[in-house]
């Protein structure tokens, strides 16, 4: 499994260099709950929301085996990252190997880097219906 990153089809991309363990989907629904006089609650389904897909990982300084690339630095990953943020850029983030494939923006992003220089970040990208 790989994860990638790209911005302008592809004009820039990044292979996350380091998997993480898991990653989480969340998928939510707008559901209206009403108050009957005969029937108590009732759920009205809604129309779905905007996915989110979260992750924690690290940007490595150092050379380590298990790197799925090894193209950049901890601080130009980041980098590029915060520039594409800063820009208002809407991202097309695939995860081979799963049917995950979509446009998204940065939601959230953080990182600490720690005493051995590996930068670790957590990041919450969220869907970008393209119209």
């Amino acid at each position: 499994m790989d994860i990638f990153l790209s911005v302008n089809n592809r004009e820039q991309v990044i292979c996350i260099p380091v998997l993480p363990s898991e990653f989480t989907v969340s998928k939510p629904r707008s559901n209206e709950v009403f108050e009957t006089v005969s029937q108590g609650e009732l759920n009205l389904i809604g129309k779905s929301g905007l996915k989110n897909i979260s992750w924690d990982s690290f940007f490595p300084s150092r050379d380590y085996p298990f790197l799925r690339d090894r193209s950049d630095t901890a601080f130009g990953y980041l980098y590029t990252l915060d520039t594409w943020y800063e820009q208002k850029l809407p991202m097309r983030l695939i995860i081979t190997e799963t049917p995950i494939n979509m446009a998204c923006t940065i939601e959230s992003f953080s990182y600490t880097i720690k005493k051995d220089g590996d930068m670790h970040y957590s990041i919450t990208l969220s869907e970008v219906k393209l119209i």
